[in-house]
């Protein structure tokens, strides 16, 4: 093949991967450089078979991907055109891995010299820095990532097909995803095994002259009080209201609160979607446009560094820069030294923490530039990482016992005596640190007598359905997974409806909890998290060049691949387990109508398929109203498309509920059930009749999964 001529004028090509950095790092390198971007992998396994050459100790059959061939192309012509060739995709195995494919396509059409950028931040001084020393591409990280595509993709290639002849077709299985989705249906379980316990409270208004404050009932007769029914609560009442009412005992504490560290990516997911209500895949998209570059006037700057890390650790041009704003802004909060913080077991390091790019860009001099939601997510960026390097702010508790003839109330506030690393929070404050106010009091004080009672009726809450908020965390404690995988895992898997969303919890479908049992007693040294975190320090080694990639997959496959044959032979399908007959008739041919389990739930579908097409949505419930005789399904609205359940007979009869029927009668009034959410109670079953006070006991039973056929030998 020709090579390119030495052009006469020196030119550099440099590839990123994403539109938006390219044109940001464009503009700060000037004349002599073109900034192009590869749209991600060019180059990579094809989507329609395995690819990969087990025979050949599990080489990769590499392709370039559908439909980027022509931009492939006109790289490759950029580069003959180039002195320089500078491959900038992200610093991490995915980017090595895509600079990896560009260099092995680009070396044999250009004389040019190609070589490998790293940055951490998209700012003038970063990128100019990093062309200043290109380095070579790190052959143990491109393995890494080879690893693990080869790993799921022999996994995956090796699951979906059996999932197809044991359960249904198009269905696909994924090694990380598997094991989440397990989490999460496992939760589920302990979820509907929970019988909630009916208890009581009882706080009680007193007062100081014209002041008048509540306390809570925390001892009765010298023992914490156990409410259990609202006749304990009135036995209570009666005895003390009448009974002289005295300050008798005043304690004061205090508490030093420490600033937390800088975030992680999985701490940003946490905080974003607990403070914001973002899902991990909304935090990573807005992260990855104030990391790529916002037009602020006729700058373009990139905000915050490089958003998938596991590291907390500064570099000291950055502590340089957070302490002289500080000096300057907060003097009386600047620490005499930096505050390191300690990186994670298991973190990789290879980046620093996420951190604004410069300190002095705060959130009100950026605003104008920026939407709602980039505002917010800089915002709890900036407050996060500015707070670390600040002082500790400290409080002080007063807590006042009162007592009321054998009941003992307690009433305590919580002020700030030293603000530290508050001073900059306020998106990020925390509520719980300054609480409640009360007036002066002293030790014997004789108060008002109780006048006011509140008795309060409360259900033991069981353990919380994951939310991403709590996924992540949890996947990042098990080691499964790492920060560029977290937000796709939860997309994945709500993606192929194995899972959905409801108040913010991730609910396992009844295919999900399906697959996951199949998975889970055929493949159970597989679908657990001991293994995935296992694979994920193998990863670690192979990059550190500690391990060798095709031993690590040789080791594992061979008593796979045994286990899927076994399976196979042994396992008993259960396609069309879950279809029932219904005594519904199909209104188009007359043939019974059956119950199926579809990618999106259950339908009714006529048996006399394929002859008839005729489909339409499982009645959830009946209509409530009287005399209507019609029955609860599930509608979307237009637009967004939202879920609400209606009624059949509409628009004769208008009846509406936001929240899905359970297929349970309430024994009060007769309406159905529903399931219901809030902060205070938790997750718990209310009757719909808003005029019924009924909510699920210990004698209603949640619908269970049936069981499915067992075949095979356990393991």
């Amino acid at each position: 093949m020709a090579k390119s001529k030495t052009a006469s004028k020196e030119s550099t090509l440099v590839i990123v991967e994403s539109p938006a950095k390219a044109t940001t790092i464009e503009k700060y390198l000037g004349p002599g450089y073109t900034v192009k971007a590869s749209m991600g992998h060019l180059i990579d396994l094809p989507k329609s078979r395995m690819a990969i050459n087990i025979e050949d100790n599990f080489q990769p059959e590499y392709i370039t991907v559908r439909g980027r061939s022509k931009l492939l192309k006109e790289l490759q012509k950029d580069a003959k055109k180039s002195t320089h060739v500078l491959l900038a995709s992200d610093n991490d195995r995915e980017g090595e891995a895509i600079a990896w494919h560009l260099n092995n396509a680009l070396k044999d059409k250009t004389d040019a010299d190609i070589k490998r950028i790293v940055f951490n931040e998209i700012t003038p001084v970063a990128i100019k820095e990093a062309v200043k020393h290109p380095g070579e591409i790190e052959e143990s990280k491109v393995n890494a990532q080879k690893a693990r595509r080869v790993l799921d993709r022999l996994v995956g290639y090796n699951l979906s097909p059996l999932l197809w002849k044991k359960v249904k077709n198009g269905l696909s299985a994924g090694r990380v995803q598997s094991v989440a989705l397990r989490l999460i249906c496992e939760r589920e379980k302990e979820v509907e095994d929970f019988i909630p316990e009916e208890y009581w409270s009882l706080e009680a208004d007193f007062s100081k002259g014209k002041q008048t404050f509540t306390a809570q009932l925390v001892q009765y007769k010298g023992t914490k009080p156990e409410l259990k029914n609202e006749q304990a609560v009135k036995d209570i009442i009666a005895e003390i209201q009448n009974s002289e009412c005295k300050v008798s005992d005043i304690k004061y504490s205090e508490k030093t609160v420490r600033p937390k560290p800088p975030f992680t990516t999985s701490k940003l997911q946490q905080s974003a979607a607990n403070r914001l209500g973002f899902t991990s895949r909304k935090t990573m998209q807005i992260a990855q446009q104030l990391y790529e570059g916002i037009q602020m006037g006729s700058n373009r700057i990139g905000l915050i560094t490089y958003m998938r890390t596991d590291s907390v650790r500064i570099s000291q041009t950055a502590l340089d820069d957070v302490r002289s704003w500080l000096s300057e802004h907060y003097p009386d909060a600047l620490p005499e030294n930096a505050i390191e913080y300690a990186v994670g077991k298991g973190a990789q390091d290879a980046h620093e923490c996420i951190r604004p790019t410069y300190v002095t860009y705060t959130p009100d001099s950026v605003k104008e530039y920026l939407s709602r939601d980039q505002l917010r997510l800089y915002t709890i960026i900036w407050e996060r990482f500015v707070s670390s390097q600040m002082t500790n702010a400290k409080t002080r508790t007063t807590s006042v016992d009162i007592s009321a003839g054998e009941a003992l109330f307690r009433v305590s506030a919580s002020k700030l005596i030293e603000k530290g690393f508050y001073a900059v929070i306020k998106l990020l404050s925390s509520k719980e640190d300054v609480t409640g106010s009360f007036p002066s009091l002293k030790q014997d004080e004789v108060l008002d007598s109780a006048h006011k009672f509140y008795p309060e009726q409360h259900f033991t809450q069981g353990p919380a359905r994951y939310t991403d908020a709590s996924i992540v965390r949890m996947l990042e404690e098990k080691g499964i997974g790492r920060p560029s995988t977290y937000a796709p895992i939860i997309s994945v898997l709500l993606d192929r409806y194995y899972v959905t969303r409801s108040n913010k919890q991730l609910v396992p479908t009844q295919l999900g909890r399906m697959i996951c049992k199949i998975l889970v007693e055929a493949f159970p040294d597989v679908i657990n998290e001991h293994f995935t975190a296992d694979v994920e320090n193998k990863l670690d080694e192979v990059e550190q060049n500690k391990l060798v990639w095709n031993t690590m997959i040789g080791s594992f496959y061979e008593p796979f691949k045994h286990r899927v044959e076994e399976v196979d032979a042994t396992t008993e399908s259960v396609k069309g387990f879950l279809d029932e007959e219904t005594d519904q008739v199909c209104e188009k041919c007359g043939k019974p109508m059956i119950k199926k389990l579809g990618r999106f739930g259950f339908f009714l579908a006529c048996s006399g398929f394929p002859e008839c097409h005729n489909t339409k949505s499982i009645p959830l419930a009946k209509c409530p109203v009287e005399g209507c005789g019609g029955e609860i399904v599930e509608r979307k609205s237009k637009g967004r498309g939202k879920s609400f359940f209606g009624c059949t007979n509409y628009p004769k009869c208008s009846f509406i509920s936001h929240f899905k029927p359970i297929d349970q009668y309430c024994p009060k009034c007769g309406w159905f059930l529903v399931e219901k959410y809030d902060k205070k109670n938790g997750t718990y079953k209310s009757c719909i009749n808003p005029d019924c006070d009924y909510l699920h006991s210990a004698e209603d039973a949640a619908e269970k999964l049936p069981d499915i056929p067992a075949g095979g030998d356990e393991d």
